[in-house]
């Protein structure tokens, strides 16, 4: 997540859900959601996978082959192939030992934000729980590991905080995180995955970074979402607020009636308090153009209004070919 006071963010130090009456409890969406579906990587060439014992592939019509505890999986044109052999489907289903698998992406790949995968000659390595499944789109695989709700919530807190904080702090984060996923779950039937690993979503890391802490803070709270009229909020959480929180209409446009901005005072020492960004008029131009602006070269910015936390929540550009008006968190996008 990155560390815009206005998006969730990685460290999660003012983890501030508000709304007037919050109904805080098990809900029946944790019951029913089997597993969630995580993109790990994008646009991926090649992949390794390994486990503690022989792997099972399965297509979409549930036939299946037994293959060696270590396989290289490659793109082909229409399918993959898998330790040299041509597997003619665009869906296959890897599926490992008690212990779970490891992914390994050898060769720079994309991170669901569009990012490179890649972590020096070694490559970038999961070891997840659960299955991955792999899906041929367009040039390369989308990479996705279905994985227990909860087996998911312990990947994500020690990615998203330090293990060694408050317990009671690792549980308000496993909640956040439970809730999180399941509010995107219900949004997502139409597309191959539930949530993405990056900040595009909220960072998971599979298994690394578990420890006892985790563990026990994720058993604690094991099935508790925060929900409102009976379904799971868009649970944000941020590291920094600056002071204050924002409404989520001068963020997302959305008018969440449990994400409207507070007072947030635990967050003064932050690194990211204040911070600030240069750029280029031609490469602001650039960007927005790039968002889907159309917009000339720009002549004037001026602030329009301000939003209760004192953020700019409008600005009108005027440029060559008109006038513009953005909002506060369209212009943070495009200056980075």
């Amino acid at each position: 997540m990155d560390h815009s006071p206005m998006k969730k963010l990685r460290s999660g130090v003012c983890l501030t859900l508000v709304m007037g009456a919050w109904l805080l409890g098990l809900s029946s969406g944790v019951e029913a959601a089997e597993s969630i579906r995580v993109l790990l990587a994008a646009e991926v060439l090649r992949l390794d996978i390994r486990s503690d014992g022989p792997l099972w592939a399965t297509d979409v019509n549930g036939r299946g082959q037994t293959l060696r505890a270590s396989v290289q999986v490659l793109a082909a044109d229409k399918g993959f192939f898998v330790n040299s052999v041509r597997m003619q489907t665009d869906q296959l289903t890897i599926h490992g030992g008690e212990q779970g698998l490891t992914v390994t992406f050898p060769r720079p790949s994309r991170k669901p934000n569009g990012a490179a995968v890649s972590s020096g000659d070694s490559g970038t390595e999961f070891s997840v729980s659960g299955l991955i499944h792999l899906v041929r789109r367009g040039k390369g695989i989308l990479v996705i590991n279905r994985v227990d709700v909860e087996e998911y919530v312990k990947g994500v807190v020690p990615a998203e905080v330090s293990s060694t904080w408050h317990p009671e702090m690792l549980k308000a984060q496993a909640v956040a995180a439970r809730t999180y996923v399941l509010y995107q779950q219900m949004l997502s039937a139409t597309r191959d995955y539930d949530v993405a690993s990056t900040v595009q979503d909220q960072v998971y890391r599979g298994k690394q970074g578990i420890d006892a802490g985790i563990l026990r803070a994720v058993e604690d709270t094991r099935g508790l979402v925060v929900t409102y009229d009976g379904a799971p909020i868009y649970a944000a959480f941020s590291s920094t607020a600056a002071g204050l929180t924002e409404d989520a209409m001068n963020v997302w446009s959305k008018d969440y009636p449990y994400l409207k901005g507070v007072e947030c005072p635990f967050d003064l020492m932050s690194p990211f308090y204040q911070w600030k960004s240069s750029f280029t008029v031609d490469t602001l131009e650039q960007n927005l153009r790039q968002q889907g602006f159309s917009v000339g070269t720009i002549a004037t910015m001026t602030p329009l209004s301000f939003s209760r936390g004192g953020r700019i929540a409008k600005l009108r550009v005027l440029h060559s070919g008109g006038e513009l008006v953005l909002r506060g968190e369209e212009l943070r996008k495009a200056v980075g």
